[in-house]
């Protein structure tokens, strides 16, 4: 059984400023993702999180570019909470399995988003030091400099809270979904002590061929993970 690093604060703990803190994010301190309430721990934490995810929600990207922003900086950082929790934010966004899956290496069907996504996995395995081939591709995708900033702030944003599951151990509040494996499939799952979630050899399977899908789902706002 895995257990949390640190401790999330109950709801009866929580004090008027975390409670008013959550709000802003549109949530009741009870209602909160358990990776919101151990990060409540730290009320500066938890206020930076929210307002940052608040305001770009607000921005120039999509909900959907944002949740497959999401998707691959949880893959590239193995993070399975977040991983499982952005493909459970996604679903509740119009966005297919297959969507996800795409999003999970880096490519999409429509054009923009994909470069979005190719733009994304350069800036986080090369931590920030991409080529100007990388940057041009973007660009000539329709990327604007509001566009690239905010995928820059995306990126930032699901990188804190990837590294602060992993620490942290957050106990999961949703299904697991493995690294690389289809979601329909993942049965019979197991989770080792280090929250990594192991499937047997028998219900692996590769990640689907892209179907011709659009991406047309309608923006809605989302505390995100």
């Amino acid at each position: 059984m895995i257990m949390t690093r640190l401790t999330p604060i109950e709801a009866n703990e929580a004090s008027p400023a975390l409670q008013r803190g959550l709000q802003k994010g549109h949530l009741k301190f009870k209602e909160a993702p358990n990776f919101l309430q151990v990060m409540a721990n730290s009320p500066a934490a938890l206020q930076a999180y929210i307002l940052a995810d608040s305001a770009l929600v607000c921005g120039h990207l999509t909900p959907q570019q944002r949740e497959q922003i999401a998707l691959i900086v949880a893959e590239i950082n193995d993070c399975s909470y977040s991983r499982s929790a952005h493909y459970a934010v996604g679903e509740s966004l119009g966005l297919t399995d297959d969507e996800m899956q795409l999003a999970r290496k880096a490519n999409a069907t429509d054009p923009k988003t994909n470069a979005i996504l190719s733009f994304t996995r350069a800036v986080v395995i090369q931590r920030g030091h991409i080529s100007d081939e990388d940057f041009r591709a973007l660009r000539q995708a329709g990327s604007t400099d509001a566009q690239i900033t905010e995928i820059i702030g995306n990126i930032a944003l699901n990188i804190f809270s990837n590294y602060f599951n992993s620490v942290a151990q957050t106990k999961t509040d949703i299904p697991l979904l493995p690294p690389g494996t289809d979601p329909s499939r993942h049965q019979g799952q197991s989770a080792t002590p280090d929250g990594r979630v192991v499937t047997p050899a028998a219900a692996r399977t590769s990640l689907p061929k892209p179907p011709n899908l659009p991406n047309d789902g309608k923006p809605k706002g989302k505390v995100v993970l």
